[in-house]
């Protein structure tokens, strides 16, 4: 009974873990993809650099708020 407690434990250690880890590399890859398609689109249009650019930032944030959101599920997921 007790090992089944711990066990528990140890797996939900585990998912909160490999979520946390799960959500940052999720959010390196979706902003590498994002820096990458902006500096291709500036190269392309020069003249509309700032438009990109500021696009660019506000999705990048986006991208990191769901990307912390999901390191704090992650969190308690291993306190619960």
């Amino acid at each position: 009974m007790f090992s089944m407690i711990l066990l528990a434990e140890a797996l939900a250690a585990f998912g909160g873990a490999f979520g946390a880890g799960l959500a940052a590399i999720g959010a390196g890859i979706g902003i590498g993809k994002i820096g990458a398609s902006a500096m291709e689109a500036i190269a392309r249009q020069p003249e509309s650099a700032g438009d990109i650019r500021s696009n660019m930032i506000v999705i990048a944030a986006l991208i990191e708020g769901v990307a912390l959101f999901a390191v704090i599920v992650s969190a308690l997921a291993l306190i619960f």
